[in-house]
């Protein structure tokens, strides 16, 4: 018998000294000192500690509390013989194997087998056991962190009980065995192992009736609760019994199944997704001290309670198999019962049943085949009988669904990884791990390791193209690399020519049986009808994110949301956020969209797509007509449209600002796509609708993007009413960006046509347009012969809206003239009748050009009061550029009444609003008027600060103006 250590684990937390308990006070320096202990002589890391000492939400002072705690610790720790030690990363506790229990266990333990089945051997197994003075660290309450490692000790324990008996066997000590082996059944009542070793013991020891008594018990335990028969082995230990001859084969030992595929050498990235998976399956690892120590035993999974799974899913060719294996190899000695390795099929065109799965199962685990119970659920029952309480490690590779995983679940002890396309959310307790592409730098890392480190960085712009046209997925960098690989007279430059062609990307992402658009393919043969369908359109609609009413135009009904669903739950579409809105935004991976656009060549999917951009424009009119202010807005044309549902349509654009910033995207892209599909109307009538949005939001940029498209498009088809409504919208982006020639050019091109055709308000508006290019211009006089002749043609269509517009033009050119009394009249015209018409964006317009009025009339006051009339209007219209220019006049007013404090607050706000929507001319204008307020102050540095940078803003928007065309 050997005496206890002053060191204990193997029981309730013990440490004492000279046969007298040392009191170690406090629950948190306890588990500190335990956690210390079970990882004896080697460093524990102090986030590992922390998670044990505040499992849920570790305080801001857990740090200095820890340390406050090790520091506690180390007097009873030293008067027990131990010493605490401290490491840049964690703390270790240092003492001989013989005072702390547990190592001394595993030290007599190994004495024990070194020995043979000696009576030496059970005397070092029967002090090995006297150690044990209950469940491990029983007084404390569990960690996750510990989790590993006390399964590791109650399965060695476990172990040593179970050779002890052997060895007890071997040595005729027959009487003494059968009460081991009683003992051990009480805690393993259905492990036919142990059965079968008390009834050799029974027999051999002249108790030949109690052991069939033994067997009958058994029997009727495992038909009874598992629906199961004895194995052959039981069986035939009964059949000696009952021959009154020598039992064979005592002692069987299952086999331990090893089959786990290879890892992958070249396994890259992913370290969050490692991390995660390996916590899961282990839990966290010690740091080792640097001086070499022996090492552990290797650690246990799982002993009791239910498994642990993870179901690893995402897009095909994502890795998803690559990881779990390279996850499964890293734990694999945490599992020293097995690794079941199963391929389900889940992607083929039949998947493996599971009944044939639990077969292949079963004989892996030492079952003959003639053994195998006929049903699926005999067999599932005997395959969790086997596994109850073996830390075996259990990889599930390409399941279909939970259904088919279910049935290969254990009872308990054990972990399962599986890996599926499919997301499987179903099994209680599993942990789903979504795997994304790989970032860039992993992509070219993996690229790296597959062609050659060197190769790649030698040409690191093609080898970021090369990562990039791959998509980050692994499967095409790997065919990348292997391609590379075996052509090394390529350069990188040569592969990332080919890949730049979109339409034979896919091809050239085949390298022997690796090939991109096969993998997913795979899925996509699995899919529904309606669920391909809406995948081959998406596949059209470019690589931004849409909204989930796109698959209800795909398919021309409402509420689609289960084939939605459908396309997510297999990875091949995914669910990326959720906008403002509270919309949720889905995107398809881009090699998944390229398969699909390469089969969406049919007339169905021609017309789903001419629904989707229906929509886009049924949307976008539904939204326009909620801003506050239109622009001359250009019938859309008769393209056909598809409408959303009424109700998701008004609460989607009840706010239409927020709509159009967050579909502003999807739009620009629809507008492209209009243009390249047809018809051109499509395509012209969603980029006149955009107009008003851009203009509000000074999106110049799109709004010259999808005009100038759409133009395109228009004079290819031949639909001259596009052309001259888009030649109409691009000039007036000309006019904001200051290039008044391009602007009239493209004016009197479109008032041509629209003359043609006979549109008497489409030629109207474009004079309106070479009215304000002659006005900024400075050619005041033309300018308003163009404005009356407009209002003229306004006037003779009955045009109240052209009216009212050509009448503040009118006013307003007036004004620049210095002729008060006309622009008072023709603005107090415009103002009638934008009241008569409920216009109040117009009234805000007419009322800041009251206030310029006013304020050439020495008249501040009115004047600030029709500038904050006007302000008033706009920020209740939510138009903040219009709102802008209503500031920048106040705040030039307030200065020129002296109130410098209050007219640079304003013309600060209103530089601010110009810089945030892009209007340089705004800000030129802002500048300009800061720089006057700062010189009238005084304060000439900061003047001449303003001032240059308006200077410099004119000169690069008139650098910027082309010739006329």
């Amino acid at each position: 018998m050997v005496d206890q250590p002053n060191f204990g684990v193997l029981g309730p937390l013990l440490v004492r000294s000279a046969d007298r308990a040392l009191r170690v006070a406090g629950r948190k320096p306890r588990l500190l000192l335990a956690s210390l202990l079970l990882e004896a002589n080697q460093i524990v890391a102090s986030d590992a500690l922390i998670e044990v000492l505040w499992p849920a939400r570790a305080p801001s002072s857990a740090v200095a509390n820890l340390r406050t705690y090790v520091s506690a610790l180390r007097g009873p720790v030293t008067a027990a013989g131990g010493r605490i030690v401290t490491h840049p990363s964690g703390y270790a506790v240092e003492l001989a194997a013989g005072q702390l229990d547990m190592l001394l266990f595993e030290q007599l333990a190994e004495r024990a087998r070194a020995a043979g089945r000696t009576g030496e051997a059970a005397g070092h197994l029967r002090d090995a056991l006297a150690l044990w003075r209950g469940t491990p660290l029983s007084d404390l309450p569990a960690s996750p962190v510990w989790d590993g490692r006390l399964r590791a000790l109650v399965q060695a324990r476990l172990a040593a009980a179970e050779e002890l008996a052997e060895t007890k066997l071997a040595r005729e000590q027959y009487a003494a065995a059968v009460d081991d082996l009683r003992a051990l059944i009480g805690e393993h009542p259905y492990r036919e192992d142990l059965w079968q070793r008390l009834i050799v013991a029974l027999h051999r020891g002249g108790r030949r009736a109690e052991a069939l008594h033994a067997y009958t018990e058994i029997r009727r335990q495992l038909v009874d609760d598992l629906g199961i028969e004895p194995g052959p082995d039981l069986r035939d230990a009964h059949a000696a019994v009952l021959a009154d001859e020598e039992p064979g084969r005592l002692g069987y030992q299952p086999p331990v199944p090893h089959q786990l595929p290879a890892d992958v050498p070249d396994f890259t990235g992913r370290a969050a997704d490692v991390a995660a998976l390996t916590h899961l399956l282990s839990g966290p690892a010690p740091v080792p001290l640097s001086v070499p120590l022996p090492a552990p035993p290797s650690g246990a999974a799982g002993v009791a309670g239910p498994p642990v799974v993870a179901v690893v899913t995402g897009p095909p060719g994502i890795g998803k198999t690559a990881l779990a294996v390279h996850c499964a190899h890293a734990v694999r000695d945490a599992y020293p019962e097995g690794q079941l390795h199963l391929s389900l099929g889940g992607t083929a065109e039949t998947p493996a049943a599971p009944a044939d799965l639990l077969a292949e199962a079963l004989r892996s685990l030492g079952v003959a085949e003639g053994a195998l119970p006929a049903s699926a659920h005999e067999r599932a029952t005997l395959y969790r009988s086997l596994l109850a309480g073996r830390p075996v490690l259990v990889l599930l590779d390409d399941a279909a669904d939970a259904a088919q995983v279910r049935p290969l679940l254990p009872g308990s002890g054990c972990a399962v990884l599986v890996t599926s396309r499919r997301r499987i959310t179903e099994l209680p307790g599993a942990v789903l791990l979504e795997l994304d592409a790989l970032t860039p730098a992993e992509g070219g890392e993996l690229l790296a390791r597959i062609a050659g480190a060197g190769r790649v960085g030698a040409e690191p712009e093609a080898a970021r193209s090369i990562v990039a046209a791959c998509g980050g997925l692994p499967l095409a960098l790997r065919v990348a690399g292997a391609r590379l690989a075996a052509r090394p007279g390529w350069s990188l430059q040569e592969l990332r020519r080919r890949l730049d062609d979109e339409s034979t990307r896919l091809d050239e992402l085949r390298a022997g049986d690796l090939e991109v658009r096969a993998c997913v393919e795979l899925s996509y043969r699995r899919l529904p009808h309606e669920a391909a369908l809406t995948l081959r359109a998406l596949g059209l609609l470019g690589p931004g994110t849409v909204p989930g009413w796109v698959a209800d135009a795909v398919l021309d009904r409402h509420r689609s949301d289960a084939v939605v669903d459908t396309l997510v739950d297999v990875s091949l579409l995914r669910l990326v956020g959720t906008d403002p809105l509270g919309q949720p935004r889905y995107l398809l991976p881009d090699l998944v969209r390229r398969t699909a656009r390469e089969r969406a060549d049919g007339e169905a999917e021609r017309q789903a797509l001419a629904r989707v951009l229906g929509g886009w424009t049924s949307a976008a009119e539904h939204a326009a007509a909620r801003l506050p202010t239109t622009l001359f807005s250009v019938p859309a044309g008769a393209a056909p449209r598809w409408r959303p549902d009424d109700e998701l349509l008004g609460r989607l654009t009840a706010d239409p600002l927020t709509w159009f910033d967050a579909e502003r995207e999807a739009l620009v892209e629809a507008v492209r796509l209009a243009a390249a599909h047809g018809p051109a109307q499509a395509a012209w009538g969603l980029a006149a609708t955009l107009v008003p949005y851009f203009d509000l939001h000074c999106r110049l940029e799109e709004w010259r993007l999808t005009h100038q498209v759409a133009l395109d498009s228009a004079a290819a088809a031949g639909d001259r009413r596009g052309e001259a409504a888009m030649l109409r919208g691009l000039a007036q982006v000309s006019l904001y960006q200051d290039r008044y020639a391009e602007a009239a050019g493209m004016l009197r091109r479109a008032r041509v046509i629209f003359r043609e055709l006979g549109d008497a308000r489409g030629e109207a508006i474009s004079i309106c347009g070479l009215g304000a290019a002659d006005e900024f211009s400075g050619r005041h006089r033309r300018a308003l012969g163009w404005f009356r002749h407009a209002l003229a043609m306004f006037l003779a269509e009955g045009d109240v809206d052209g009216e009212a517009y050509a009448r503040q033009a009118i006013g307003r050119v007036h004004l620049s003239l210095q002729d008060l009394g006309q622009a008072s009249r023709w603005l107090g015209e415009a103002l009638r009748l934008a009241g008569e018409l409920g216009d109040d964006h117009r009234e805000g317009c007419v009322s800041m050009q009251f206030g310029r009025l006013h304020t050439l009339a020495a008249e501040p006051d009115e004047a600030m009061r029709f500038q904050g009339r006007a302000l008033d209007i706009f920020e209740t219209l939510g138009d903040r550029h219009c709102g802008a220019y209503a500031l920048r006049s106040l705040g030039g007013l307030h200065a020129a009444r002296g109130d410098r404090s209050h007219g640079s607050a304003e013309l600060q706000r209103s530089l601010e609003i110009f810089q945030q929507l892009g209007d340089r001319s705004g800000e030129a204008d802002a500048f300009q008027a800061l720089g006057e307020l700062y010189r009238a102050a005084g304060r000439p540095m900061l003047a001449a600060h303003y001032l240059h940078r308006a200077v410099d803003l004119r000169s690069q928007l008139r650098a910027g103006a082309p010739a006329a065309g």
